[in-house]
């Protein structure tokens, strides 16, 4: 028995959550670079990273706490919606 296909927008936006997920990774590391590399009084890639900051990095961790929450959300409306409450049945 095959599992029933997921619709095309759900595979795109689990592509585009995945993405998102590798530029705060990518990012964190490319911070820690920063730091390592300022630390010995070379403050290019710092700067790069500052520049960096608002228009890219700012808006992926938005988009990756949101995502999560809403995740958290929704998954525990579904448990209170398919899972009635055992209290009431007694």
């Amino acid at each position: 028995m095959s599992a029933p296909s997921e619709p095309a927008w759900k595979r795109w936006l689990d592509r585009l959550l995945m993405v998102n997920v590798l530029v705060v990774f990518l990012g964190a590391g490319f911070f820690a670079v920063a730091i390592v590399a300022q630390s010995q009084g070379r403050n290019q890639l710092m700067d790069l990273f500052q520049t960096l900051w608002q228009p890219l990095f700012t808006p992926a961790i938005s988009l990756l706490i949101m995502a999560a929450l809403l995740s958290g959300i929704l998954s525990w409306l579904q448990r209170r919606v398919l899972r009635p409450d055992r209290g009431s049945e007694s």
